[in-house]
């Protein structure tokens, strides 16, 4: 075998190990690529198509940004959190009274994304620390009235180097200095590269 053979066999071999998606710094431009785009926060329950359904761009919740970045890198968090809560309905949350999945709001739930990104070991550790926060990571809080809140690390920084965060907390979706702006309750790294 030629060293030429040798290192193509290589490179192919190779090809299959490595996941084929998109990395961090892609799934921050999708975000961003939201803004102005989603321009109403609407929580309202609504049946979706199921795999890839999705409310009206124009409207959506914080979830929604994540939901929509990670799909246009090829991951379908409706389909990916419904089939794990299928098969470990109790790891979830019990919040909302229901006996099973709902392919129509689980993966809008705040909550069940953290749960789907914990038990796909994602998390990363939690710090007070701005360099530790890569553009792409996925960042959940809880509010100061305690409700849940999701967003994604951009590669814009502020004036002090901290990253701007893309979310959808009431006008649309933004590219704002929030952080740690309250208390972190998860952050995580979909893609390990």
């Amino acid at each position: 075998m030629t060293i030429l053979m040798r290192a193509l066999a290589a490179m192919l071999a190779l090809s299959f190990c490595l996941p084929l998606q998109a990395g961090n710094r892609e799934l921050a431009v999708s975000a961003q690529q939201q803004i102005g785009k989603t321009l109403l926060y609407d929580p309202a329950y609504v049946s979706l198509a199921y795999p890839s359904g999705d409310v009206p761009i124009e409207r959506g919740v914080c979830s929604d940004v994540v939901t929509r970045a990670l799909r246009q890198q090829g991951a379908d968090l409706q389909q990916l959190v419904h089939n794990d809560m299928k098969a470990h309905f109790s790891a979830y949350p019990q919040s909302w009274g229901l006996k099973r999945p709902d392919t129509n709001i689980d993966h809008r739930r705040v909550p069940n994304l953290e749960t789907y990104f914990k038990r796909h070991k994602m998390e990363r550790p939690i710090t007070r620390n701005a360099a530790d926060y890569r553009a792409g990571d996925i960042v959940s809080w809880r509010l100061d009235n305690g409700l849940p809140h999701i967003g994604i690390v951009t590669e814009r920084y502020n004036h002090e180097g901290r990253p701007l965060v893309i979310h959808n907390i009431g006008s649309g979706v933004k590219a704002e200095d929030i952080l740690f702006l309250w208390k972190i309750n998860g952050h995580f790294r979909y893609f390990s590269q």
